[in-house]
């Protein structure tokens, strides 16, 4: 097992200007405010109990982020971002255009399913979700969700279709996601491409043979 050489969050080298010392703040601070919903859940997660699970004095924290808003809007982005980039990758792996969708849609799938924090919000503080899921918001938040995994199916669509492609796709994980108890197992990659290949496919670009 590998020993961790990053600098503890109250050491001086934390206190220069470099970006390495943000990026480890941002880092562990994002960990540790996940730990604590998953745990407390949002509402009552404090900047104290961040600071004790990062390793750090509240007063560190304050150094980078204004508050605790602020850190929930920066994990929220870093988780994002996190979960695009895997997305992205599985797609563009794949072979062709089938193997792709499947293979973000289960990505996804996983990741939301074993996401602690999330699961915890869901349960026992869904309105701390889907006023971000739902109308206006909701809508600004899934298009640019498509927008970014669109990129996974850019070796087989053309740049509007693949943007189409990711909108159509993260609204079918929304809908997956919102339901307590899902008729669909979208972790399983033989199950979600039966659903996939019946109803979701061949939309999204007909006149392709799905190969690259």
């Amino acid at each position: 097992m590998s020993v961790s050489t990053a600098p503890a969050l109250d050491s001086p080298a934390l206190d220069s200007p470099a970006g390495v010392a943000r990026s480890t703040v941002d880092a562990r601070a994002v960990d540790a405010l996940l730990v604590c919903i998953a745990r407390f859940g949002l509402a009552k997660t404090t900047l104290d109990d961040v600071a004790r699970e990062a390793g750090c004095s509240r007063a560190t924290l304050y150094r980078y982020f204004d508050g605790k808003s602020e850190l929930v809007r920066r994990t929220v982005a870093a988780e994002q971002a996190r979960i695009t980039a895997l997305l992205v990758d599985a797609g563009r792996a794949e072979a062709d255009l089938a193997d792709a969708v499947v293979a973000v849609v289960a990505g996804a799938a996983r990741e939301l399913v074993a996401h602690a924090a999330l699961q915890f919000l869901l349960s026992h503080e869904p309105e701390a979700i889907l006023g971000h899921l739902a109308f206006g918001a909701g809508d600004r938040a899934l298009v640019a969700f498509g927008d970014a995994i669109a990129p996974a199916f850019d070796g087989w669509l053309a740049p509007a279709d693949a943007a189409r492609a990711g909108d159509w796709i993260v609204r079918v994980l929304r809908s997956y996601v919102l339901m307590p108890r899902p008729p669909i197992d979208f972790t399983d990659p033989a199950t979600a491409r039966a659903f996939l290949e019946q109803l979701v496919i061949p939309g999204l670009n007909p006149g392709c043979s799905g190969s690259r």
